[in-house]
């Protein structure tokens, strides 16, 4: 098991190994890669969020070894918190301790928004779609992470916590499919209290055409901070055994049934992995 507060030969972050660069050596002038992602910008946001890791949020992790050392693999966990905690935490826990890159899929609406759609690809920030991500798993062997809950999962209110949506049509699991490589859930338990959702405004979403406008109890609690401040919740990370999946790579489409059937064991495997932390957990705060 790994934790955030205790292994303290973390002063040292270890080193990244460089993804595969598509350019023959001296055509890039910087060190963005094709996706837009900087080793240069990760380093700094590694360095500054480090901290947040180890001491605001204490980061447990549990099965971090079942992530794959090489090659491709599709990391898939829950999404939580109306400004979720948990994708910036699983990216920065998987570079630091295991020293491989993180690909992030997220909705093309952050890579829009002028100047911040720039520093997401150069925190390693990629559009979710299927060509993309079959290029990253099977093309140049990367890490890819997704939340196959979508925005169903971050718009929803406290009420309604660690009750985990549905994954869609399962796409996740064809895009696996098609790149050869294995799902590797990830359940998560403290991202739904860091910035639990009270309320919000569907009309106010409408007119900035966006998936939801929350009031938090950290607006509440904390005025204007609370719109990007966390409480300093305990994050825990359990990694569940990877799937793997007995068709043919690379054929032009899958049957739905069976990739929807896939799907929902995963989700089923990770509702119950989740449910069985929370038994454990003593504590929101001290885990």
């Amino acid at each position: 098991m790994v934790t955030g507060r205790t292994e303290e030969r973390t002063a040292e972050l270890v080193p990244l190994r460089r993804p595969s660069e598509p350019a023959a050596a001296g055509q890039r002038a910087s060190d963005v890669d094709a996706w837009g992602r900087s080793e240069k910008a990760r380093d700094r946001l590694r360095r500054l969020y480090d901290p947040v890791y180890r001491y605001w949020f204490r980061t447990e992790w549990e099965g971090l070894e079942k992530i794959p050392a090489r090659g491709g693999a599709l990391l898939v966990a829950n999404h939580a918190g109306a400004v979720p905690s948990d994708a910036p935490t699983i990216m920065h826990g998987i570079e630091r301790e295991l020293g491989r890159p993180v690909y992030g899929l997220a909705d093309f609406i952050f890579r829009s928004i002028p100047v911040v759609g720039t520093l997401w690809a150069r925190g390693g920030g990629v559009t979710a779609h299927p060509d993309n991500a079959y290029r990253l798993l099977h093309d140049d062997q990367q890490l890819a992470l997704v939340f196959p809950e979508g925005t169903k999962a971050t718009g929803k209110r406290f009420s309604q916590r660690y009750r985990l949506r549905r994954f869609g049509r399962g796409g996740f699991v064809e895009i696996a499919m098609r790149a050869g490589v294995p799902v590797v859930p990830i359940a998560v338990i403290g991202g739904e209290e860091a910035m639990p959702m009270l309320a919000k405004s569907p009309r106010l979403a409408r007119a900035l055409r966006v998936p939801y406008v929350p009031l938090t109890a950290n607006m509440l609690l904390m005025g204007p901070v609370g719109l990007v401040v966390p409480f300093p919740v305990k994050l825990r990370f359990r990694v569940l055994d990877p799937v793997r999946f007995d068709v043919e790579p690379d054929q032009p489409r899958y049957r739905p049934s069976e990739v929807l059937a896939e799907a929902e064991e995963i989700r089923n495997r990770m509702q119950v992995a989740i449910y069985d932390m929370l038994r454990a957990r003593r504590s929101v705060w001290s885990g």
